[in-house]
C-alpha cells in the first residue's frame, strides 16, 4: 500500500514520456518549462516536482527508439501565461501543432517535443 500522504488513490501519480534523445529532451523540457531531473543512467531521467524539491518525482523521460504514437494518454500542463509558454516551446525546439485556441475552460495549445510526443498546455485565460 502506498503512503497516502504523498500518493492519492486513483489519481495520476507518475507519467513517463518516451523520448528518442534523452539529452535533447532534458534540454527541451528544462528550457521550455523549467523542469529539473534526477539522472538514472543513459536511458532514464526522473522528472522532479517543480514546486517541491522534497516531493516524489512526478514522472520520467524514458529513452526509446521512437516516441509513443496515437492512442496513448494526452498530458496537459498548466500555464499562468499561455503566450509565454508558446514562445518558450518554440525557442526550446518544440513545434506548436494546434492553437492557441479558446475552449470552455480558458485557452490552450498543443505541441510536439523533439521526439514527436504531443502534449498540451492550458491556461484559465
Amino acid at each position: 500500500m502506498s503512503d497516502t500522504a504523498t500518493h492519492r488513490h486513483h489519481a495520476i501519480d507518475y507519467i513517463e514520456i518516451p523520448v528518442t534523445d534523452l539529452d535533447l529532451a532534458k534540454r527541451f523540457y528544462a528550457e521550455a518549462f523549467g523542469w529539473q531531473f534526477n539522472d538514472y543512467g543513459p536511458t532514464y531521467a526522473g522528472i522532479r516536482n517543480p514546486h517541491d524539491e522534497s516531493a516524489p518525482e512526478v514522472g520520467g523521460l524514458n529513452l526509446k527508439e521512437q516516441a509513443r504514437g496515437g492512442g496513448g494518454p494526452f498530458v496537459l500542463l498548466f500555464s499562468a501565461d499561455l503566450d509565454t509558454s508558446v514562445q518558450a516551446v518554440a525557442v526550446a525546439g518544440g513545434t506548436v501543432v494546434k492553437g492557441p485556441y479558446e475552449f470552455p475552460g480558458g485557452r490552450r495549445f498543443h505541441f510536439t517535443d523533439p521526439s514527436g510526443n504531443e502534449l498540451g498546455v492550458w491556461a484559465e485565460r
